[in-house]
């Protein structure tokens, strides 16, 4: 199975926070799927690390590709695909963020691994 990660469960799992779910860290752990993480958690990340929403992400936004490989996680891109349809999402959910994640998932039937209700909201299977 391939799953993508929601940015929080990707910070949760780098800082091996006991908040990332039993089902998410066995999803993650198995060897047999793939997991996926967007351009747009690195773009999350780096952003919220530097107007202080996320003062604790320290290195791990300039360090992000090497902790991924160390992680066996696999990048995916954004695609002009993916920005149309996150740009025409429905609904008031407003965060750009989301919406690409939301947008991703949607095109390439992916899970996402998240606590964040909103996915399901927008017919996305979650893995928490």
């Amino acid at each position: 199975m391939k799953a993508l990660l929601d940015t929080h469960a990707l910070l949760w799992w780098l800082f091996d926070d006991p908040h990332l779910s039993t089902t998410a860290r066995d999803c993650i752990t198995n060897a047999e799927n793939e997991i996926l993480v967007s351009a747009a958690s690195a773009w999350e990340i780096a952003t919220k690390h530097r107007i202080g929403k996320l003062p604790e992400a320290g290195d791990i936004g300039r360090l992000l590709p090497m902790y991924l490989r160390q992680a066996r996680f696999a990048e995916l891109s954004v695609t002009v695909d993916d920005g149309l349809l996150a740009g025409s999402l429905p609904g008031p959910h407003k965060d750009p963020f989301d919406r690409m994640l939301i947008a991703q998932a949607r095109l390439r039937s992916l899970p996402v691994v998240s606590i964040d209700p909103v996915f399901r909201e927008y017919g996305v299977t979650v893995v928490w």
